[in-house]
């Protein structure tokens, strides 16, 4: 019997650094055993300076390359703020900006790629853009298209893959809307990410967790591992006041329903370890974006000592529900030393 697929951990770099030093970001990640990661917010030099990858210059996406061979990282992908800007040039109360698409295309969604080609990534991690408050999502499911379809091209030119993330008060807010929005595109080079974290941030059971991730499965490329304990507190309105969130918590004790949803995934592994090694990914990221000390629109933040906690968390949540992962071994650290 073929061995099945091991799952490739990740997380976001930023997350487990109190500075945000790309040394301090690979160090704490190398040091937990990971081998991949992805750049969002960070300081280069180590002078104090943080940039969003994207707005780093081409020297410094060279010096974070280099510093990432040095440490044995790989990236799985951009933490780009892709889609996170409004559908519509529209006031509606909200503090989300509005760019126009050719004038995005030809400066961020640019950028973007080249940040990706840079620094080795296969995948860049994106949105589904903000529909004006209080209104029906429904009239503006074909706009999202429209306005996905050129970046997903552009990406798709360059040899990417544009993953689209599950996230609150976006048109793909739920997993249903998701796999709508990868239908209506209907590319090879757009796969969906899902994200447990932020249903339950939108008031949602374990049970209907797991509902949406089951209906956007067949599109999913990755996931991203983050939890949320539902706060009885707060009044659910339909939309997620993001500075609010404080309660995230690690994968094996929150709302978000991840022992069902990973022991579904694990029978789905095969077929879609085979999909996105056919994209030119070596296999499925489950990538930790834990924010537990806090998220918010742009990001989160975790410390040393929170990716510690959230990566053995998830870890010990693999084991139990039977999915192989990788840490780093000694035979790693023969290899990179050359014996």
């Amino acid at each position: 019997m073929a061995e099945q697929p091991r799952i490739i951990l990740s997380a976001f770099g930023d997350e487990g650094a109190n500075t945000r030093s790309a040394v301090e970001q690979l160090a704490v990640l190398a040091a937990l055993g990971l081998k991949y990661y992805s750049p969002r917010f960070v300081d280069v030099s180590g002078t104090g300076e943080i940039k969003h990858v994207v707005d780093l210059g081409k020297n410094e996406w060279k010096q974070l390359a280099k510093l990432q061979s040095e440490y044995g990282m790989s990236v799985t992908s951009i933490g780009s703020r892709l889609g996170k800007v409004k559908l519509r040039d529209v006031e509606d109360g909200s503090h989300n900006k509005y760019v126009d698409p050719q004038k995005y295309l030809k400066g961020e969604v640019r950028s973007t790629i080249e940040a990706a080609q840079a620094l080795g990534a296969k995948l860049i991690r994106g949105f589904s853009f903000y529909h004006p408050q209080n209104q029906p999502l429904d009239g503006y499911i074909s706009e999202a298209v429209d306005r996905l379809g050129p970046i997903v091209e552009a990406c798709a030119q360059a040899g990417l893959i544009y993953g689209l993330e599950v996230e609150a008060n976006l048109i793909g807010q739920n997993g249903r809307l998701l796999a709508e929005l990868a239908r209506r595109v209907k590319s090879p080079h757009m796969v969906c990410i899902f994200d447990g974290g932020n249903l339950s941030t939108q008031n949602m059971s374990p049970v209907e967790c797991f509902a949406e991730y089951e209906a956007m499965r067949e599109t999913i490329g990755w996931i991203h591992i983050k939890d949320y304990r539902i706060d009885p507190s707060l009044v659910w309105t339909g939309v997620v006041d993001e500075n609010r969130l404080k309660n995230f918590v690690p994968a094996n004790i929150g709302d978000s329903g991840h022992e069902a949803i990973l022991r579904d995934l694990a029978s789905h592994l095969p077929k879609l370890t085979r999909k996105m090694n056919k994209l030119g990914v070596p296999g499925v990221f489950l990538e930790l974006e834990p924010h537990l000390k806090g998220g918010g629109q742009f990001g989160g933040f975790s410390g040393p000592d929170g990716m510690g906690v959230a990566v053995r968390a998830l870890c010990s949540l693999l084991d139990y529900t039977g999915i192989a992962f990788n840490l780093r071994t000694m035979q790693d650290i023969v290899a990179a030393r050359g014996f």
